[in-house]
């Protein structure tokens, strides 16, 4: 069993960064996998991000490319987003999500690879 918790959330200016956290309980194995989703309001949670607990395998939304960046810290079994240059289509709750394993019955972008997930973080842009 993962829990995690995420942290990091705010009210934030259109053109800054804000960095979100998600700490996990227990030790991933080498083999977890572990994303960012986010849920703007009035829409579908959507794919982020996600990364790999070991090697340097990321992948990102189309919409995020360039400009956010998710990394992790395995010995502080934390999972960051750096998020820059936001703007307003930025506003959602951010969940972070986690597998302890992916066997490729489903993508890495869709919600259902991942059977633990936060209570998620609020992220508002304001102009």
């Amino acid at each position: 069993q993962v829990q995690l918790v995420e942290s990091g959330g705010g009210l934030v200016q259109t053109g800054n960064s804000v960095r979100l956290s998600c700490a996990a309980s227990g030790r991933l194995s080498s083999s977890a996998v572990m994303a960012w989703f986010r849920l703007p309001p009035g829409k579908e949670r959507e794919f982020i991000a996600r990364i790999r607990w070991s090697g340097d395998s990321t992948d990102y939304a189309d919409s995020v490319k360039g400009r956010f960046t998710i990394s992790r810290d395995n010995a502080k079994n934390t999972m960051y987003l750096q998020m820059d240059n936001l703007n307003s289509q930025d506003t959602a709750v951010y969940y972070c999500a986690a597998s302890e394993f992916h066997n490729g019955v489903y993508s890495l972008r869709s919600q259902i690879a991942y059977p633990y997930w936060g209570q998620g973080t609020q992220v508002t842009v304001s102009s």
